[in-house]
Order: structure tokens, then sequence, then C-alpha cells
């Protein structure tokens, strides 16, 4: 009796072993699988924070335009993709800047700032030298002849406009020609600062 007894808590003794192993084993895949959930859930949270930082920094501080055009050649391929800066944004001489409209023109258009209110400005057309300030610029961005357009070049510009040409000087409809004109600087949008996309011709502008 004794032995049988001995040998039934014995047995007892092993499935209460097995028993507490068993759920050592379900509370150990229990804690991985919620490490698991954890980890997952960070990571869906840290990127929806930043696809959030994203979307708020394109909406208020840059946005990213597409060049439609040569009219910039050689800086800006037809088909570029640019960052545009607009928070704070003053126009200066040489700035690359994307504007909402010209006085005639409806669509958006990018060009570069040759002179703003209250420079002086002279355009000689037979060299193709553009003088401000009494100053010849140097333009080693330009492409092509730079021919006269429709409108008459002020020889002061007036407070709050600016004066704007594309790079590729013969095919581009700028502040040359009165569909464009003088630009209000309340048009101006914002500056180009890069180029995202195509990669190949990634790259800040100047």
């Amino acid at each position: 009796m004794d032995d049988e007894k001995n040998t039934l808590l014995s047995d007892s003794t092993v499935k209460q072993d097995e028993e507490e192993q068993n759920n050592t084993m379900n509370s150990q895949v229990e804690v991985n699988s919620s490490g698991a959930v954890a980890c997952i859930y960070d990571w869906v949270h840290c990127l929806l924070i930043a696809v959030i930082a994203v979307v708020i920094i394109l909406t208020f501080f840059f946005r990213m335009v597409n060049v439609d055009g040569e009219s910039m050649l050689e800086t800006l391929q037809n088909g570029d993709k640019v960052i545009v800066s607009e928070l704070f944004y003053t126009p200066n001489d040489g700035d690359i800047v994307v504007i909402s409209h010209g006085q005639k023109y409806k669509d958006p258009i990018i060009k570069r700032v040759i002179a703003t209110e209250g420079q002086t400005l002279d355009i000689n057309f037979e060299t193709g030298e553009v003088v401000v300030d009494g100053v010849v610029l140097q333009e080693d961005y330009i492409i092509g002849e730079t021919i006269k357009g429709d409108t008459a070049i002020p020889s002061v510009i007036p407070e709050g406009k600016v004066f704007v040409m594309g790079d590729n000087r013969t095919k581009s409809l700028d502040s040359r020609y009165e569909n464009i004109g003088l630009i209000d600087k309340s048009d101006i949008i914002g500056k180009a600062q890069f180029v995202a996309f195509p990669f190949n011709h990634f790259g800040g502008l100047y």
C-alpha cells in the first residue's frame, strides 16, 4: 500500500510539474506575442508621425511643383519636380521663383528674378547684356538670344513689383511681354530651392 501510495504521489508530482511547465511556456508565448504587437504598434506610430510631419512641412513651409516647358533651360528641364520654400520669403535678384500668374497669363510660371522694386534696369537687346543698378549681370546660366518683347522695359522697377525672365531667353514668356509684365510681389508663391526629381538632375538651384 505504501508503495502504491508513493507511486500515486509521484505520478501526481510529475503531472503537477508538467502543468507548471506548460503554464510557464504559455506565459512565455503570451509575453513574446505581446512584445511583437507592441513593436509593430511602435513602428506604425512612428510612421504616422513621420507622414503627418511631412504633410505639415509641405503644406505650410514647402511645396513641390512641376516644371512645364523649356523657358528655364538649361537650369531647369521640362518635367523637373522642384521644392519651393514659401514662408516669409522676400524676392531677391537672381532667385528662381514660382509665380501664381502674370498680368494676363493665368497659369503659374517659374522664372528668375532680374530686378526688384527701386532698382534701375537696362537691357541691351543687341548685345544681350542686362544691367541692374549700373552693373552688368554675369549670366552664365542663360541660353539663347535675349530678344525684345512686346512691352516697354521700365528704367526703374516700381514699388511692389519685380522684373523676371526665363534662362532660355529666346523661348521664355516673361516680363518682356505684356501677358506677363511686371510681377506683383504678392503673386510670388516662393523660391525654388532644389530639384527633387529626376535623380539625375537632383541638386540645389542658384
